[in-house]
C-alpha cells in the first residue's frame, strides 16, 4: 500500500473516532449509576449513531470496538438486583465505562499504527533537512536582509511540508515549529541563521521524539530469556559500542540522556547550535559536590560532543573547549568536559594536564570513548535506546 493512501484512511478513521467520542459525550450523562427503570428516546438515538460509525473504525492489529452502547433499561435493572441481593454493582459500572475505554484504547492503538507508518520516512525528511540547511544559506552573514530563495530552501519547505503531513496534529505541539515556518516564511539570511541556530534543533528534536513514544518496544529477539540464561553461555560481555551507528546529533543526544542519568548532574540543558568546523551544540549542567562535612555546593560545567572517529581530538580543540567555557559565563564556568567517541592526541592529554596544573579556570576533563563505554555499561538502557546494544 502506497504511504500516502494509508495516511488518508488514518486521517479519515481518525475523524470517525472524533465523531464516536462526540458521541459518547453527550451519552454518558444518561448511564445510570443507581437503579433506574426505563431508557430515553435521546439516548436511544445516540445509541443508533454509535451503532453506525462503528463501521468506520477498521481493525488495528486485529482490534477495534465492536460492543454497542449499552442498554440503560437494563443497566438500572441490574442496579435494582444487586440492591436486592447485596452486592456491590462491580459489572454494572463496569459497564457503563467500556465504551469510554474502548475509544481510549483504539485511540492509542491508532496514535501507535500512525508512528509505525511514519517513522522511516521521517528520518530520511531529517536527514534531507540536515544536509540542505547548511547549503540554503550559503554565504549569508547573520545579519543579512537578502531573501534567500534556491533549490535548498525549497526543498527545506517541502520536507517539513510532508513532516506535517506524518505527524498530524502532533506537528503542531513540536516546540519552536511555528518559529521556524515563519522564519522559513520571511526567508532572509538572518532567518536562516535562527533557524540553524534556534529553529531546526528544537523541532528535529521534536520530530524524533514523535516518531518513537515512550511506549513503542525496542526490538528484541524472539527468546525465553530465562530459558537463555540457564543454558550454555559463550563468549565474553564486552565494553565495546558501534559508534559508526551514530551521526553526530545522535551522538550529541546519547551524551544528553547520559549526563542527566548521573545523580550528580541537574538542569542539563542544550545552549545554543553553532556550526563552526567540527563543532556541535554545547551543553550546560550543574554538578553537585558534596564534602565529608555535609557541605554542598553546585558548580556550572559547559560540555562539548565531539563524534570523531577518523581521527583523534587535538591540542587546538582543547583550546576551543577552554575557551568555549569562558565565553558561555556568567555565571562562571567551573569546568568544561570534552567528550568524544574516539580518542585523544597525547599532546592534548598533555595541554589538558597543564592547564588544570596552573589552576586556571575552568577546569578541564578529557572523556575518551573508554570512558563512555564504561558509564555506558552501567547504563545499558541509554546504550540501548540509542541502538547501541
Amino acid at each position: 500500500m502506497e504511504l500516502e493512501e494509508l495516511l488518508r484512511a488514518m486521517d479519515r478513521t481518525a475523524a470517525n473516532l472524533e465523531k464516536l467520542e462526540r458521541v459518547w459525550e453527550q451519552a454518558k450523562p444518561f448511564i445510570p449509576t443507581a437503579p433506574q427503570l426505563g431508557s430515553d428516546t435521546r439516548y436511544d438515538s445516540l445509541k443508533a449513531a454509535w451503532a453506525d460509525l462503528l463501521p468506520g473504525l477498521p481493525p488495528i492489529d486485529g482490534w477495534t470496538i465492536t460492543d454497542p452502547l449499552p442498554a440503560i433499561e437494563d443497566m438500572g435493572q441490574a442496579f435494582l438486583d444487586y440492591l436486592e441481593i447485596g452486592v456491590p454493582p462491580t459489572d454494572v459500572h463496569a459497564a457503563g465505562d467500556k465504551p469510554g475505554a474502548d475509544i481510549a484504547a483504539y485511540r492509542y492503538r491508532l496514535d501507535r499504527a500512525r508512528r509505525r507508518a511514519a517513522r522511516d520516512r521521517l528520518k530520511k525528511l531529517v536527514s534531507t533537512i540536515d544536509a540542505a540547511i547548511p547549503l540554503a544559506m550559503g554565504g549569508a552573514t547573520q545579519d543579512s536582509l537578502e531573501r534567500l530563495e534556491n533549490e535548498h530552501t525549497r526543498e527545506i519547505e517541502t520536507a517539513t511540508r510532508e513532516i506535517a503531513r506524518l505527524l498530524g496534529e502532533g506537528a503542531e505541539s513540536i516546540d519552536r515549529w511555528w518559529d521556524l515556518h515563519r522564519h522559513m516564511r520571511f526567508s532572509q539570511g538572518q532567518d536562516w541563521h535562527d533557524i540553524t541556530t534556534f529553529d531546526w534543533p528544537t523541532v528535529r528534536a521534536g520530530i524524533e521524539a514523535k516518531a518513537l513514544g515512550d511506549s513503542d518496544p525496542l526490538p528484541v529477539p524472539d527468546i525465553d530469556l530465562g530459558h537463555a540464561a540457564s543454558g550454555n553461555l559463550t563468549g565474553a560481555a564486552t565494553l565495546a559500542l558501534p559508534w559508526e551507528r551514530l551521526d553526530d546529533d545522535g551522538f550529541e543526544r546519547l551524551v544528553y540522556d547520559l549526563l542527566r542519568d548521573i545523580p550528580e548532574h541537574q538542569n542539563v540543558e542544550w545552549l545554543m547550535q553553532t556550526r563552526a568546523p567540527d563543532r556541535g551544540r554545547d551543553l550546560s549542567m550543574e554538578r553537585v559536590l558534596h564534602d565529608g562535612s555535609g557541605g554542598v555546593r553546585t558548580e556550572r560545567v559547559i560540555v562539548q560532543a565531539k563524534h570523531w572517529r577518523s581521527r583523534s581530538v587535538n591540542p587546538t580543540a582543547i583550546m576551543e573547549t577552554i575557551a568555549a567555557g569562558k565565553h558561555w559565563s556568567p555565571p562562571l564556568v567551573r569546568a568544561v568536559v570534552l567528550i568524544t567517541s574516539g580518542r585523544f592526541t597525547a599532546d592534548a592529554v598533555s595541554l589538558a594536564e597543564r592547564h588544570n596544573s596552573e589552576g586556571s579556570a575552568p577546569h578541564v576533563e578529557l572523556w575518551p570513548e573508554s570512558k563512555l563505554e564504561t558509564l555506558l555499561a552501567q547504563r545499558p538502557h541509554i546504550a540501548a535506546a540509542h541502538c547501541l546494544k
